[in-house]
């Protein structure tokens, strides 16, 4: 049975809590030991028959929406799916059953079953399902050097993904920053030799004129008046 887990309420959603609408967990036997793989099968146990949905209410407080299930017990899953690989629904009677086929963290929350009538939504009390708490040995404190080896071993082993593609990064943008200021310098020195020979012909390239023998300039010849 759902035991002392029926006090709990999807928050934030108006109506009746508790009230003709009981869940009660057929498998595993004892629900606090739920494991990963197994599968959970939950009835809820009703006096209508005209339909219920069952969802789940995460450790956030979101709620999700898992199936519906008709009185012609025809499901509708998550997305208007008939059948899902995670879930699978019927209904027998005023009994509506929701199994979870393998059981993952992201399956833990407090499932609740629903139903409208009246124009009014009628909720089951909250049913617990999450994965026993871990314990964590603490290890023991080995000596300096063991330590600084294991830390060591543990650096190269386990690098950062994240901090190994934005040093990419970087050298890529290093690279495009870098090799067209090398061009555009590479430009400059060329167009400067260039002009520094360019000028060095410039100033060797005098005029020339021609002088006579006694070194005297020529004088125009006089015309007859």
């Amino acid at each position: 049975s759902s035991g002392s887990s029926k006090d709990f309420s999807p928050a934030g959603c108006p109506g009746i809590y508790g009230q003709s609408l009981e869940i009660k967990v057929r498998t595993p036997k004892d629900i606090s030991q739920l494991r990963v793989g197994q599968k959970l099968e939950l009835e809820c146990h009703t006096d209508r028959s005209h339909g219920a949905s069952w969802i789940r209410q995460d450790s956030s407080g979101t709620l999700h929406f898992i199936v519906f299930i008709n009185s012609m017990s025809r499901a509708t899953f998550e997305g208007g799916q008939r059948t899902s690989t995670r879930f699978e629904a019927s209904k027998d009677g005023t009994i509506y059953r929701l199994a979870v086929i393998s059981f993952t963290p992201q399956d833990q929350g407090s499932y609740f079953c629903v139903m409208n009538f009246n124009q009014m939504l009628h909720f089951s009390p909250g049913q617990r399902a999450f994965l026993p708490a871990t314990t964590t040995v603490a290890p023991s404190t080995p000596g300096p050097t063991t330590q600084r080896g294991t830390t060591e071993e543990l650096n190269l082993t386990t690098a950062d993904p994240e901090g190994r593609m934005q040093g990419d990064l970087n050298f890529f943008c290093h690279i495009f920053i870098w090799v067209p200021l090398a061009g555009a310098c590479l430009l400059l020195l060329v167009a400067l030799v260039i002009t520094i020979v360019l000028c060095q012909q410039t100033r060797r390239r005098r005029c020339r004129c021609k002088r006579p023998a006694n070194g005297k300039p020529p004088t125009k010849p006089r015309t007859a008046n």
